[in-house]
């Protein structure tokens, strides 16, 4: 994928706003000529009639200038906000597409970053280059002809000044693109630290540590700042140096070009139109120079953009199955057969030889110390990451040879960070089925624990909640967060160690509830044996390796390390 897929949505707008610039241009170029003839002709003779006559068609030139200058500004922004609209819109797309490596990979600053400032930079470059991208060389080498059409000889200093301010344009720009590059960098480090701070500000402030959190932030900044400022130092050579040249070519022209009239050779008007073709050479320039700072820029932003749109999206077999069909109850519901994996880039080894299964209606329940590995078993199942090696089947094939949108349809987690999002209870619940009926809704609600706190609320299941559930107690948001999952009927319900902010009367009485979904099986991930004692299974991990698969009173008797935990947790 190119910038070309978005720009042929535009074509119109593309094609007919240079065409407005180049018709202002056009006018703009006649203009210095007229001046120059009122000043030989109508000043020099005391042609009145001549002079209002010439003034009229300038103002003319003007308002049609004008006209076509407007029409040009609104393609470019009808094409710029468009082209910008859609490429945010196939960010976001691959966002949710691709890979979780890859999300890890870039960064969800660095995401942000791109899918706001880096669009917006590109944004501004493509309104840019519709507006000046043709009207700069027209005004440059207009000038030059209309330069040569008055005087041959005087058109020589322009011929060679022209190039001169070009290279020396080329030089800076160069110089300074990989500059600009790097600062984007800075900011997405630069925007990291404040998302970072901004999640976190609570924690922040229990420990006192603005000052510190204040002073990375602003460390953050300055680089930023210096690297922007070096940039900035190199690029600012360019106005100065345009300047130096042209008005040397002024110099140069109202000095030959006096001697030019006193030999006779020359009349004065044209030494005016000169100077306004010098004029119009050194504004073009400046914009030249703009313009190449902001496709420096831009260039920068489009290749971050791309380089995420160009990321290849996670891989669904042809044959892949995506209709719902009767679960096959001869084979296990779930089974791990010899998984192993590591995060890409790791040398560490997160799960080693991990085998269970799990018949349909039955609950299994995991449990670890920390970094055990409890969470990855989850994201494998879920298809956020591939395993090394090994199978995990799902009614007996492949969870490889789901499609992915299909498979988390069968499959429901409630992960740990209970994440709610902005809107009314009822529009959070129906997140998993959209069509799901009030009377399922408020039966998760009363599974889920949930149906008191709710219906104390003033508007009840239309009560609306802050971004992220902030207006809730961590047990709220987590019994939310379970109700939605239910709500949505999964045929696998996966909590992981989403109990952990219940108190224990709460918590005793969503696991009896948990236990009426009888066709319904059940993954209880969790760092508390009372969560999971009752489970048909229990796999205990330890370091990424199982070290004991079996019922509760048999872990008792058997797994030293069930047992320990037994000890420390009850006794």
């Amino acid at each position: 994928m190119n910038l070309y897929y978005f720009l042929r949505h535009h074509k119109k707008s593309i094609i007919l706003g240079p065409i407005f610039k180049l018709v202002e241009s056009i006018f703009e170029l006649i203009i210095p000529v007229i001046m120059a003839n009122i000043i030989d002709f109508g000043i020099k003779n005391q042609d009145i009639s001549y002079i209002i006559k010439m003034g009229y068609f300038i103002i003319a030139l003007s308002l049609l200038g004008f006209i076509s200058a407007i029409i040009c500004q609104y393609m470019a922004a009808r094409a710029s906000q468009g082209i910008g609209s859609e490429i945010r819109n196939a960010l976001y797309e691959k966002i949710n597409s691709v890979s979780f490596y890859e999300i890890d990979k870039i960064g969800t600053a660095s995401l942000t970053t791109r899918i706001t400032s880096d669009v917006s930079s590109l944004q501004n470059a493509i309104a840019m280059s519709i507006r000046l991208g043709a009207r700069i060389p027209f005004i440059v080498f207009g000038s030059l002809i209309m330069a040569y059409i008055i005087d041959k000889q005087l058109s020589i200093i322009f011929f060679i000044a022209v190039p001169v301010i070009s290279v020396i344009s080329f030089i800076i720009a160069a110089k300074s693109s990989r500059l600009f590059t790097i600062s984007r960098y800075k900011l997405d480090k630069l925007s990291h630290i404040a998302k970072e701070n901004l999640d976190g500000v609570r924690v922040i402030r229990a420990f006192s540590r603005q000052k510190g959190e204040i002073n990375r932030f602003n460390k953050a900044s300055e680089e930023y700042l210096s690297n922007g400022i070096s940039a900035l130092k190199i690029f600012s050579l360019m106005p100065p140096s345009a300047y130096v040249i042209v008005n040397s070519v002024i110099i140069l022209i109202i000095w030959l070009g006096a001697m030019r009239i006193n030999s006779g050779n020359l009349m004065p008007g044209k030494i005016t139109a000169l100077i306004n073709y010098t004029t119009q050479i050194l504004f073009a320039l400046f914009l030249a120079a703009s313009l190449l700072t902001t496709f420096t820029k831009a260039y920068a932003s489009y290749r971050r953009i791309f380089d995420v749109l160009n990321i290849e999206n996670e891989v669904i077999p042809e044959n892949s199955i995506s209709s719902y069909t009767t679960s096959n109850f001869s084979y296990p519901k779930v089974e791990f057969k010899n998984i192993n994996f590591s995060y890409t880039d790791s040398d560490e080894t997160q799960l080693l030889n991990i085998n269970f299964k799990i018949m349909a209606g039955e609950t299994l329940g995991i449990i670890g110390s920390t970094g055990s590995g409890k969470t990855t078993i989850a994201k494998l199942l879920l298809k956020f990451y591939s395993a090394n090696q090994g199978e995990i089947l799902l009614d007996g094939v492949n969870i490889c040879q789901y499609d992915t949108k299909f498979l988390r349809k069968k499959i429901k987690a409630v992960p740990q960070d209970a994440v709610l999002f902005s809107g009314t209870i009822d529009e959070n619940l129906r997140m998993g089925n959209e069509k799901i009926s009030t009377e399922s809704i408020n039966k998760a609600l009363c599974i889920s624990q949930s149906m008191e706190f709710v219906s104390s609320m003033p508007e009840k299941i239309q009560s609306y909640i802050e971004r992220g559930g902030k207006s809730l107690s961590g047990g709220q948001r987590q019994r939310l967060t379970i109700a939605r999952a239910i709500a949505a009927e999964p045929e696998i319900l996966l909590l992981d160690d989403s109990m952990s902010a219940l108190d224990a009367g709460t918590s005793s009485k969503l696991k009896s509830s948990l236990d009426t979904l009888n066709g319904m099986t059940k993954i209880i991930i969790s760092q508390k044996i009372t969560d999971i004692w009752n489970a048909n299974q229990i796999l205990v991990l330890d370091n990424g390796k199982s070290v004991g698969l079996g019922t509760h009173k048999y872990l008792l008797k058997e797994c030293n390390i069930y047992k320990d935990l037994y000890k420390s947790q009850l006794q």
